[in-house]
């Protein structure tokens, strides 16, 4: 079950933008897309056949968090990660634009506010559930 606290906080975080979030917000963002990965079926078939690591640097801050897609679940953390898919690495507000649904991760590419370094492929897959866990949120928000 989708925890509402969770979900209230990050939703109002979300229009909130970007700009004005603290990047702790990452791991409860991370927290929510689990819990709806486990509820969502859209987002559950899509991890289903997902082996993905994904460590994420946050460039203007001090900060370094990773998840991870597999065996149809998603786990996370703080730190580094052993053996990364891919790495990205953004400034904050880009980093947590992506997470918020602000920020259209290829085009954020290819203009240079976020590097990759890995298997793009693995990245536009992350980009996937990232956009089916937003759908969901606002899905369970409206």
């Amino acid at each position: 079950m989708v925890d509402e606290g969770l979900l209230n906080e990050c939703k109002e975080k979300m229009d909130g933008g970007a700009a004005s979030a603290d990047v702790g917000i990452t791991l409860k963002m991370f927290e929510l897309f689990k819990q709806i990965g486990e509820e969502n079926e859209d987002l559950k078939e899509e991890l289903e056949d997902m082996d993905i690591t994904v460590q994420m640097i946050v460039t203007d801050s001090d900060a370094k968090y990773w998840m991870k897609a597999s065996e149809g679940t998603l786990t996370y953390g703080e730190g580094d990660v052993d053996n990364p898919s891919f790495t990205f690495s953004a400034t904050k507000e880009v980093g947590l634009g992506m997470l918020f649904g602000e920020v259209d991760a290829t085009s954020a590419y290819m203009a240079g506010d976020i590097t990759v370094e890995g298997n793009l492929q693995d990245a536009m897959a992350f980009q996937e559930i990232i956009e089916l866990a937003i759908e969901a949120i606002e899905d369970l928000t409206d």
